[in-house]
This record gives structure tokens, C-alpha cells and sequence, in this order.
């Protein structure tokens, strides 16, 4: 079984906020097999189904950013999940906007939903897909650019990025991460 994570935060007001690609990532793969992400425990929302061949848990916490971890930890202990089986697709500023990366394994960098999730799992040993938001001109204003407006020329980059991020999770499922990360990457 694979547990599938969009980060994001719960309110409206950030939807379709450059925090909220993880978010944006699950509801087009929802959106594409017909599952409805509607089922609330764990501290969020989620759906079992299969897809590309597996049994999947697409997963979005109801917590905030930074108590993501909280979420997964609770599905990967009642589900039985190893952190090997533990997608989670988040926003990156490091990345080019719209340009997603994979990657096996990792630190948290200066995220906090991931910074939280590696807390809670107490290990860095889970894949991840980073969804490409770029920089704000000023660094200063980080939380303001990530949970901000997004003007609508920009909108279409990042929509293009999740939807890279969707097929790369199916392609993880049917393939593995190994000729993922080579296709994507």
C-alpha cells in the first residue's frame, strides 16, 4: 500500500496558493480517476483507491503546514506504511517555477511541513516530489509570496508543475522511483 501526500493548508483562502501545490497535486489525481477526497480522519482528508495497478492513499492534512506530519504519522501507523511506501509532494522555492524534482530521500530543508513530517517519522528515508514555485524579488517576504495571491501569467506555470507532479506519482506507481527520477528529473 502507498500512501500518497499533498501539502497544503486547510482553508480556503490559500487554495490555489503557491503552498498549496501538494494540495492542487492530489485533486488532479483525484480528479482523473474519479475519487472524491472527502473521507475526514487521521486530521484529514483522504481516499483509498487503486491506481496504476496499486492500492493507494491519497492523502491532504487538515492540519496547517507545519503539523503536517501529524496527519501521515497517524495513516502510516494505522495503515502499517513504511516510510518507504510515503510519497509527499510539496512546494519548493529552490525550483524553478512549474519544474518538479524527485528525489528518494532528503532533509527538510527550510519547509515546514517537511521539516514537521521528518519529525514526526523520526527518519528523512521517504521519496518526495517538490513542486518548482521560485523565489520572491525580496527574501524578506517568503510567507507573504508562498500563501499570497498568485497572478494569473504565473498561475498557468504552476499549474503546469502539478500536473507534471500527477503524472510522475503514476509513474512512480507503475514503474518505480528509479525510472521516474529519470524521466522527470
Amino acid at each position: 500500500m502507498f500512501l500518497v501526500v499533498g501539502l497544503g493548508n486547510p482553508e480556503e483562502e490559500y487554495s490555489h496558493t503557491r503552498h498549496n501545490m501538494g494540495f492542487d497535486t492530489i485533486n488532479i489525481l483525484a480528479d482523473k480517476y474519479g475519487l472524491k477526497v472527502s473521507k475526514r480522519n487521521f486530521q484529514g482528508l483522504y481516499t483509498i483507491a487503486e491506481i496504476e495497478g496499486k492500492k493507494v492513499i491519497l492523502l491532504k492534512p487538515q492540519t496547517y503546514m507545519n503539523l503536517s506530519g501529524k496527519s501521515i504519522k497517524e495513516v502510516m501507523d494505522f495503515y502499517k506504511i513504511s516510510p518507504e511506501n510515503i510519497l509527499v509532494i510539496y512546494d519548493d522555492m529552490d525550483i524553478e517555477k512549474g519544474i518538479i524534482k524527485i528525489r528518494k530521500k532528503g532533509g527538510p530543508g527550510s519547509h515546514n511541513g517537511m521539516k514537521s513530517i521528518v519529525s514526526e517519522l523520526k527518519t528523512e528515508e521517504f521519496p518526495r516530489i517538490r513542486v518548482g514555485v521560485g523565489r520572491p524579488e525580496n527574501d524578506f517576504n517568503k510567507i507573504d509570496y508562498v500563501i499570497g495571491h498568485v497572478p494569473k501569467e504565473e498561475q498557468e506555470i504552476l499549474a503546469k508543475g502539478t500536473k507534471e507532479a500527477a503524472e510522475a506519482v503514476e509513474e512512480i506507481l507503475r514503474n518505480g522511483l528509479e525510472r521516474a527520477m529519470n524521466k522527470f528529473n
